[in-house]
């Protein structure tokens, strides 16, 4: 069995996905905040900012993933 730290490795795998989860957690509950308030503000339009999100997310995936999830 390997080990890392004193620990085998699957174990020390499982605790960096936690941290990982926990950050992710966090990362969306602060954006989350962010745009609710900034749409509570007038700044923002919820449509808008979904708009664009689609957008990012269109320009950032690849054609060859698209095509796989178009049929």
């Amino acid at each position: 069995m390997n080990r890392r730290n004193g620990l085998p490795v699957e174990v020390d795998l499982i605790a960096q996905l936690a941290d990982l989860k926990e950050v992710d957690y966090k990362n969306t509950l602060v954006l989350t905040a962010l745009v609710e308030l900034l749409v509570e503000k007038g700044i923002l339009d919820r449509k808008d900012v979904i708009r664009k999100a689609h957008q990012l997310d269109d320009d950032l995936t690849p054609e060859v993933n698209r095509s796989e999830y178009a049929n």
